[in-house]
């Protein structure tokens, strides 16, 4: 598991998405990934009601803590390395979150075109 290289879809240095709740991949606060990543962990989302519900409905509870993971849930306004294919399902559906720009990777682009991504920019 090797990370790409950590570089933004601005073409910057990627910063950091979060350490409270700690996100990324690789649990490393950053949307890093590597070819490992199917699901491309690679959009720094800032979570909202509307998303995490939608999240919910079609099958990915993000909001529930489930420690027995070591994870608390998510609550509005926290941020976390969402999948590009997710994050893009929920624009089509009207209620993507807000996207920080310089904390996504350059990989999320294999999925979700900038234009989109800038449009939910925060």
């Amino acid at each position: 598991m090797r990370p790409l290289p950590p570089v933004n879809v601005l073409g910057a240095p990627l910063t950091l998405c979060s350490v409270d709740p700690l996100t990324g991949y690789f649990r490393d606060g950053y949307c890093n990934t590597c070819a490992d990543d199917a699901g491309s962990h690679t959009v720094a989302a800032v979570m909202t009601d509307e998303f995490l519900a939608f999240s919910k409905y079609v099958g990915n509870d993000l909001s529930t803590p489930r420690p027995e993971f070591g994870f608390m849930g998510l609550s509005a306004g926290d941020k976390w390395c969402l999948c590009a294919g997710r994050f893009l399902q929920a624009a089509d559906e009207g209620c993507a979150p807000k996207v920080d720009l310089n904390a996504t990777h350059e990989r999320a682009l294999e999925i979700v075109t900038l234009d989109i991504l800038k449009s939910h920019s925060a």
